[in-house]
């Protein structure tokens, strides 16, 4: 047997250039395409028309005393101006601290502060959250915040019209103080206990990570890529918008929020190439009753993410959206964020039972939690990651950042997975969700992948909750399909006997109607534990 290591050997050079510069080069090749549309409005812009407006926005935050450094936070559902202020903060070598649309004023006020926000670039509103008073709610309480702009309102014609009091030759020596190992942005990953951590980001970092992406998935200035997945997220800033740019590329928004009529009409009507999702957003498109209807025969590719991805859904993406060349990527926001992805031309099986393998220039392996040595191919192992994909650090947080990063650099990730011989890669569950009953390792998500076969089970989470006997025992937490007949923990273990070893059947069965969020959509098993242990009366 080998061991479970892997590196991504690659003729293409890593890009050694800040994001600007990297624009600069791409509006030289390619000034007369497309670059950016925004759908819901009908704005559109050529390279050579995007690399203006990039300048006349980082003019103005140079008018605005933006020192390199300095952190600008935006915090705004998808829109053009959102991925016009992420060029124009790396262009003047600003510190993007992305806020998630769906924050209230708690988590606002912790971003705003643990960052250091300077200048806010902020949506007036969205959904039902009124932007503009939840700012006024926290303003108090965050000493370095200095000025609000409201996109769509006077201040953001005011930050552009500002931008004639700066010469070309102030922004151009600007970008020359500027090195691609600069940090660029911040990213707050929800963390699933206590407060989110701020991932420092460098140009090197991200740059390279959208370009690696979209360079495995054979991107040209021929692409045009319809963007459904939010900006806030590497998914959307990196994987589409640098990925789209690295490349001549077009970045279709084809709305605010996610819509899955809007997305296949954007598809359609701008003729996109690409396609990007979590496996959830292809089911709600396939799943529209005029599905049929659209014209989707332009789309080659995309990424799918975020998730594992069903077979039958995999399949229907690549005959009826033609997305024959689709991939999974694998990652988490620290490693910028894709570590591992599968290739154009990998089968269903490598496409639907594992997230692909290393990427180019990145090191991956899998680890014994308990030794740390490197485990077997095909045995289970912590998923580490080493490279330039890897974060300068968590935000002022040098104790949280050493925890994740060691000394070699290798980033832990908390994952737990599994390397095929053909050195593809299974995530099999989370270090921390793992169970130890009577002694035996039981991973959460193999029992949780049964029982979705389950024709009642509609959505499934499994944990460990505390047992005098055996340590920790099973609970499963079931939400049924409308209409099924209610399941007891009786009904769960016939069904699973004969099929699962014995140890790796629930004890306890609980039926719900959700599961404790994280405002980013992350299950919140931490506190499922401790509602069971109330619900079930146990010690």
């Amino acid at each position: 047997m080998s061991a479970s290591y892997a590196s991504g050997v690659s003729d293409v050079p890593l890009l050694g250039e800040t994001i600007g510069a990297n624009l600069r080069r791409t509006i030289e090749q390619y000034g007369d395409r497309d670059a950016l549309v925004e759908v819901q409005t009908g704005r559109r812009w050529t390279y050579a028309e995007l690399g203006a407006e990039v300048d006349r926005v980082a003019k103005g935050l140079l008018a605005r005393g933006i020192a390199k450094g300095d952190r600008v936070g935006i915090w705004a559902p998808n829109c053009a101006e959102w991925t016009i202020t992420q060029y124009a903060t790396a262009t003047v070598g600003a510190i993007l601290v992305n806020i998630n649309p769906a924050y209230r004023t708690h988590e606002l006020a912790y971003a705003l502060n643990q960052s250091g926000v300077r200048l806010l670039i902020s949506a007036t509103e969205f959904k039902t959250s009124n932007y503009r008073a939840m700012v006024d709610e926290v303003r108090p309480d965050c000493a370095a915040l200095e000025e609000t702009v409201y996109i769509g309102t006077g201040d953001w014609d005011s930050l552009r019209d500002a931008a004639d009091r700066v010469s070309d030759e102030e922004l151009q020596q600007r970008t020359e103080e500027l090195a691609f190992d600069d940090p660029i942005n911040i990213q707050y990953t929800s963390g699933t206990t206590g407060f989110p951590k701020g991932a420092t980001l460098s140009h090197h970092n991200i740059l390279n990570n959208g370009f690696f992406v979209t360079e495995t998935i054979a991107f040209t200035a021929e692409d045009r890529l319809c963007i459904p997945v939010p900006f806030y997220h590497c998914f959307g800033m990196v994987m589409a918008n640098l990925g789209c740019t690295t490349h001549g590329a077009c970045m279709v928004i084809p709305g605010p929020a996610f819509d899955p009529a809007a997305t296949l009409q954007a598809v359609q009507d701008e003729r996109c190439t690409a396609l990007y999702g979590v496996p959830t957003m292809f089911i709600a498109e396939l799943g529209l009753p005029n599905f049929s209807d659209y014209d989707l025969s332009t789309l080659r590719t995309g990424v799918m993410a975020g998730s594992p991805c069903p077979v039958e859904v995999m399949k229907r993406c690549v005959a009826d959206m033609h997305m024959a060349e689709v991939a999974i990527c694998y990652g988490m926001t620290e490693t910028s964020p894709v570590s591992t992805q599968t290739r154009r031309d990998d089968d269903l099986d490598r496409r639907t039972s594992t997230v692909g393998r290393v990427m180019p220039h990145v090191e991956v392996k899998l680890v014994d939690p308990a030794t740390g040595l490197v485990v077997e191919r095909g045995e289970p192992g912590e998923l580490c990651t080493r490279g330039y994909s890897v974060m300068l650090g968590y935000w002022d947080e040098a104790e949280k950042t050493a925890e994740a990063i060691d000394q070699a650099r290798w980033m832990h990730t908390g994952d737990l997975a599994v390397m095929r011989d053909d050195g593809y890669v299974n995530i099999v569950g989370r270090i921390k969700d793992m169970v130890i009953r009577g002694g035996e390792n039981v991973y959460p998500r193999e029992i949780e992948e049964f029982l979705y076969t389950h024709p009642a089970i509609a959505d499934v989470q499994v944990i460990g909750v505390p047992d005098e006997k055996y340590g920790e025992e099973l609970c499963a937490w079931i939400k049924l399909k409308p209409g099924a007949d209610p399941l007891d923990a009786d009904a769960v273990r016939e069904f699973a006997t004969g099929k699962l070893a014995r140890f790796k059947i629930p004890k306890y069965v609980l039926l719900v109607d959700d599961f404790p969020m994280t405002v980013t959509g992350k299950i919140r098993k931490i506190e499922m534990r401790e509602k069971s242990v109330g619900l079930l009366g146990l010690p």
